[in-house]
């Protein structure tokens, strides 16, 4: 073989050793990071689902502050009514009902604080079904970006934005869920790793509470 030949064969056999080896193409604007970090009230909040929730609250908390309000207004009636009727009855039948009207004023008041707190715990279980519906689409973050693990970005000390990937993930989140009152899309039935992140965030926001708190107790005239 002659010595033109030899270093031909010899350039060919470096040149494949220095190509590039192919690896699989990677979703565009993921980060290629084996730590992620999420804002999970964030997550929520801005997602379609979250948005979604809010809204249902916000409407019956007003709707609990105008009954609140309408019950409140009807209780000062016949608080008053009561009032102007002490004269004209005897001391033993107007403390009947001065009674009579403490308990229902009482019984009103554990009615609507009932339906305050069920508010409140809507807000909460809405917050533990969407984090378990999301964590298909967080595991395939992961996957995608060869992450092994995501922490939540407020308990972080420092990180680069680059990690955060909480837009996209809300992004396909909406994709993947909607608003929560449909069926899921595509194949979200990957198992989840150890290290994929908590169900659901500890923390509520106070703004599921309804605005005006339930009537306040009305205490009948006495003797």
């Amino acid at each position: 073989m002659g010595l033109r030949a030899i270093v031909t064969r010899l350039a060919l056999l470096l040149w494949g050793a220095a190509a590039p080896t192919a690896v699989p193409a990677q979703p565009l604007g993921m980060p290629q990071v084996p730590i992620l970090t999420i804002a999970s009230e964030r997550l929520f909040v801005d997602s379609a689902f979250g948005r979604r929730v809010a809204r249902e609250i916000e409407a019956d908390s007003a709707l609990l502050a105008a009954e609140n309000r309408q019950k409140e207004a009807e209780l000062e009636a016949e608080e008053k009514d009561l009032t102007d009727r002490r004269a004209s009855l005897e001391p033993d039948e107007f403390r009947k009902l001065a009674d009579a009207f403490d308990a229902k004023v009482q019984e009103i008041r554990q009615t609507q604080d009932a339906k305050a707190v069920a508010l409140a715990k809507r807000d909460d279980a809405a917050r533990v079904e969407f984090f378990r519906a999301i964590r298909p689409v967080l595991v395939s973050l992961m996957r995608d970006s060869g992450a092994s693990v995501v922490l939540e970005r407020s308990s972080v000390f420092l990180s680069a934005n680059a990690t955060d990937i909480t837009d996209l993930a809300i992004s396909r989140i909406d994709a993947a869920i909607g608003d929560g009152t449909r069926a899921p899309s595509g194949d979200q039935t990957a198992p989840a790793p150890e290290t994929a992140p908590d169900a659901a965030p500890e923390t509520v926001p106070d703004d599921a509470a309804p605005d005006d708190a339930a009537p306040e107790t009305q205490e009948a005239p006495q003797d």
